[in-house]
């Protein structure tokens, strides 16, 4: 998740063009830039040819959260040796724990955790490349686990910024993650909705008119919150609200076992995936929903795939099992 600073070209201004720079004026940004660089700034938004990014600074830690937002969150972020959980490791796990309320309201960051850890073989150069960590850096470093505990274990929900990648590693690495709940930033906002042209992160926090230092866990993990905790035009809820809402909904998972191969094409259409069974699904064309559109799916699968009153398999899950390996 690099930062993405190159979202908007500035115009090049003509040989006769004069800027002309005010002195300076109350900063109205973020991560203590002197008087004068936010007047600069501002100037050159105000001339309606700039957009500027500044630096997104972290949230403070408090000793003690303020007592209406009772629930704990965790924002997660790994760095790993690469794409496999059952044959790669993690390097390096952040995560910075926040309070909330039941109307998805985010309160206080109530901890930080950063580690490193040496894998059992030398970092990939292209993992160097993404993220910066060398294998000096890593040399001799364990994660502490106890401390990770202490963050994880009273969370109510760990999100990450694609939870399917992060979960299954964290799970490998440790067993305080299994019975967690947990929701994804990526899959389970809507972020086209709220005027983002893109998922990943680098492009959630440009587009906010911020830039960080992206591929470090703790950094990504400060901006994620950021990011959850903002609203734009023409919404009014903020995407941590929505996260939290639809995390606590029931999907299910219908695999169209022993389909006809000649349905396959209608199958992909309708957003179907295939598994070949070595990941521990059936063999098998399937599909995750909304709960409520089980009787929808079953009405198509019966008229239009099987022409017979067939009876899939389903799988119900909760946050407590999305994002799990198989």
């Amino acid at each position: 998740m690099t930062s993405q600073l190159d979202f908007f070209a500035a115009p090049v201004l003509s040989a006769t063009t004069k800027v002309t720079i005010p002195q300076a004026v109350a900063g109205r940004g973020q991560g203590g830039s002197s008087s004068d660089d936010e007047a600069m700034a501002c100037h050159l938004e105000d001339t309606g040819n700039y957009r500027i990014l500044r630096r997104l600074s972290p949230r403070s830690v408090v000793e003690h959260a303020r007592p209406e937002f009772l629930r704990r969150g965790v924002i997660l972020d790994t760095e790993t040796t690469g794409l496999n959980y059952r044959s790669d490791e993690i390097i390096e796990i952040g995560v910075v724990a926040f309070s909330f309320n039941d109307e998805g309201e985010i309160g206080d960051v109530t901890g930080v955790f950063g580690g490193l850890q040496q894998p059992t073989v030398p970092i990939p150069a292209n993992i160097t490349r993404l993220t910066g960590i060398t294998d000096d850096m890593v040399a001799s470093q364990v994660i502490d686990v106890a401390r990770l505990n202490s963050l994880i274990e009273p969370a109510d929900l760990i999100i990450a910024h694609n939870a399917g990648f992060d979960r299954p590693f964290c799970e490998a690495f440790s067993s305080i993650f299994a019975h967690k709940a947990w929701a994804c930033s990526v899959s389970e906002i809507d972020w086209s909705a709220r005027g983002f042209e893109g998922s990943k992160l680098g492009y959630l926090i440009g587009q906010s008119g911020y830039f960080h230092d992206g591929h470090r866990a703790v950094d990504d993990c400060f901006a994620l919150l950021e990011m959850l905790g903002q609203t734009r035009r023409n919404s009014k809820a903020t995407p941590f609200a929505e996260l939290h809402k639809v995390s606590q909904l029931s999907r299910i998972r219908i695999y169209a076992v022993n389909s006809p191969f000649d349905m396959k094409d209608q199958l992909k259409a309708r957003g179907y995936r295939w598994s070949d069974g070595s990941d521990g699904r059936p063999k098998s064309w399937w599909v995750e929903l909304p709960e409520e559109k089980l009787d929808e799916e079953l009405h198509f699968l019966r008229a239009e795939i099987y022409r017979w009153d067939a009876d899939p398999p389903i799988q119900y899950l909760t946050a407590f099992d999305r994002f799990r390996a198989v």
